[in-house]
């Protein structure tokens, strides 16, 4: 029997976060090994729990949610939406203009899906969150990549993003805060980024997921505030923030003019009503969540679980004779990278699956993220400190181990 070919569309699509070394990783737990995972970001698997009032929502509502609701969401869930965005500065949000999802994921599938025609560029940042490149690519566009450097802080060049507009560019995506460097757009740097989309006639893609996230006292800035009458996509979840990635509730809100938007907003409507509607029961937690306490920050500041992760983190790249970071000042990760003075080539794949098999220790290769030559790593802050303390024993052990190879190479090639 002929074996079943995949679909072409594939053949440029990549998500490493669940990849290879991830199923290596199962195959080592499987032989009875115990595995330390920095891969992820989902905050249950590492002890963390949803806010009790988002469950007592959800509970109070079962016999609510048995039925399909509106394609675009429940009323009282963008209700909430569209005032939180309004509190933000966003303009002309309304319920309308809202729609809930499967999770972020399912929205930026469908955002660029009811946005772009074959072979339309988006201007994404490298590093991304591989799913934007993946989507892109499924619905026919292109990404055109500019650069988010460590000697930069990882901020982008907004002159670079200008240089890469070509006539086929529909878009310009923004991680804030950033998956995967932690890094936080100040608002000068939004400013003449929105310049650029509005120069261009650019949609802004917004995603802010890890809005809340935030360390040593770092702002946040919506996009769309800053964006005003430009129209703008803003996302957000339950996910991050409220550590309820299993109920899989994202959310796009549609700012800036309403007759710039209103076609596009129309083609949202039609893709979302194919999908019918998004998980009802989750739905429910959305007004508990925004309407509610904020939950986040006990975690984020200092004695917190996440800011003592991240202090851990820090004070381990410091006392490492290879690597080193820049800082992060939001979301739930960090992104060394080993240093060339110290290890002249190197390859973060081969290291990634190296640091696995000696060391039963998971991370993600920062070519997972679209950068090219990478000598990054994307490392969770959701364990344990004690545990990511000793992910960098291990780690500077490989290190060592090969930066003391690579002499003997050298003399085995010559």
């Amino acid at each position: 029997m002929a074996s079943i070919r995949p679909s072409a569309h594939l053949a440029d699509v990549r998500y490493e976060i669940r990849g290879a070394l991830t199923r290596r990783a199962r195959e080592l737990e499987a032989a009875g090994r115990p595995i330390i995972k920095l891969n992820i970001g989902n905050p249950g698997r590492y002890g963390f729990e949803t806010p009790a009032h988002l469950r007592e929502a959800i509970a109070a509502h079962l016999r609510d949610s048995e039925a399909y609701g509106h394609e675009q969401g429940l009323d009282q869930a963008r209700e909430a939406i569209a005032a939180q965005q309004r509190a933000r500065g966003a303009r002309h949000v309304e319920v309308e203009r809202i729609f809930v999802g499967n999770g972020v994921s399912e929205l930026i599938d469908l955002s660029l899906r009811a946005l772009l025609q074959p072979g339309d560029e988006v201007l994404l940042p490298s590093p991304d969150y591989p799913l934007w490149s993946a989507a892109t690519i499924l619905n026919g566009g292109v990404p055109r990549y500019y650069r988010c450097l460590a000697e930069n802080g990882h901020l982008p060049d907004p002159d670079e993003i200008e240089a890469l507009v070509t006539p086929r560019t529909r878009a310009l995506v923004l991680i804030n805060p950033n998956n995967p460097t932690g890094a936080v757009y100040p608002r000068a740097l939004l400013e003449r980024i929105v310049a650029v989309a509005s120069r261009h006639g650019l949609l802004l893609l917004s995603d802010e997921i890890y809005d809340e996230v935030l360390y040593d006292g770092t702002p946040f800035q919506p996009l769309a505030e800053v964006a005003g009458e430009l129209p703008c996509v803003s996302f957000g979840g339950l996910s991050k923030v409220y550590r309820a990635c299993g109920y899989r509730v994202g959310w796009l809100s549609l700012s800036g003019a309403p007759a710039a938007g209103a076609d596009y907003r129309d083609a949202l409507q039609l893709l979302a009503a194919l999908r019918l509607c998004a998980n009802v029961t989750a739905q429910w937690a959305v007004p508990a969540a925004l309407q509610g306490a904020p939950t986040i920050q006990a975690l984020t500041a200092p004695g917190g679980r996440l800011h003592e992760a991240r202090r851990t983190v820090l004070e381990g790249v410091a006392a490492s004779d290879y690597l080193d970071v820049v800082a992060p000042a939001g979301a739930l990760y960090a992104f060394p990278q080993v240093r060339a003075d110290r290890i002249a080539a190197f390859d973060d794949e081969a290291f990634a699956l190296r640091l696995l098999e000696e060391e039963s220790v998971l991370v993600v290769p920062g070519s997972s993220f679209n950068v090219p030559a990478s000598r990054h790593l994307r490392l969770t802050l959701l364990p344990q400190p004690a545990d990511l303390a000793e992910v960098f024993v291990r780690m500077e052990r490989v290190l060592a181990r090969l930066a003391a190879e690579r002499p003997q190479r050298a003399v085995a090639v010559a």
